[in-house]
């Protein structure tokens, strides 16, 4: 894999699984030196980190709670003090939270904001401080966000949906220091929250073009061309990588 990351320091959210795991490993293996925060499996992350460095790249995993802003404004400042540079924002972490919205709780709610909308606000905030020209902050979103088909999903989706405004307008605000912003939508993606062979699964993969699930490995794939020089000209956009769920 060419190294077009090279010298280039990123920080991933939420990036000991699932989507995230695949990011934290695709940029490493292009050549940025990663950070991946994570919220209690530490085993996990760090195990994570070990693979990325067994495999020639550079990754550290550190702890921080996406519901904490104190902790998630730590993780941005720590890296850029420790590295000396920050190059690249994932916003990855989330709260998948659903059911029925009249019995979703007030707790739920805060969970989700907390997560889905004030995280990735806290962190690009932060970053805004350290990126140099040429940065990056990429924002992980969901395919459900324009496309909302099965019950159980509103808080979800509103959470979601919220970062196609904050995309468009930071890009706007950085655009003036050559900092991009974009967005990037997966569709049904093979994790452990949404399993490809879970009892769903043949129902949810029937609403796609293309009649299965993603990789993770096909979202990071859209991450890192993001992440990349040749992507100096996209910003502002949203990238459904949905297998064509919304088309």
């Amino acid at each position: 894999m060419e190294n077009t990351l090279d010298g280039k320091v990123a920080l991933v959210t939420g990036g000991s699984r699932g989507i995230g795991a695949a990011v934290a490993s695709r940029l490493a293996a292009m050549g940025a030196d990663v950070t991946l925060t994570y919220r209690s499996d530490r085993e996990r992350a760090d195990a994570l980190a070990d693979r990325i460095r067994r495999d020639g790249g550079r990754a550290t995993a550190v702890r921080a709670d996406s519901a904490d802003p104190a902790a998630v404004t730590a993780a941005v400042d720590g890296v850029a003090a420790d590295r000396g540079r920050l190059d690249i924002l994932v916003n990855n972490a989330g709260a998948f939270l659903l059911g029925p919205v009249e019995q979703l709780t007030a707790a739920d709610v805060e969970q989700t904001v907390a997560v889905n909308i004030r995280a990735p606000f806290v962190a690009s905030q932060a970053a805004v401080r350290h990126l140099p020209a040429g940065g990056r902050i990429i924002n992980i979103g969901s395919n459900m966000a324009e496309r909302a088909i099965f019950p159980g999903f509103s808080l979800y989706s509103m959470s979601k949906t919220a970062l196609i405004g904050l995309t468009k307008a930071l890009s706007r605000e950085l655009g003036p220091r050559a900092v991009t912003v974009n967005l990037v939508n997966p569709g049904p993606t093979d994790t452990d929250a949404n399993p490809a062979d879970g009892p769903n699964a043949e129902a949810i993969s029937a609403f796609t073009a293309l009649g299965h699930y993603a990789a993770p490995a096909d979202i990071a794939a859209a991450v890192a061309f993001l992440a990349t020089p040749e992507a100096r000209y996209i910003t502002g956009a949203t990238l459904n990588v949905d297998g064509g769920f919304t088309s």
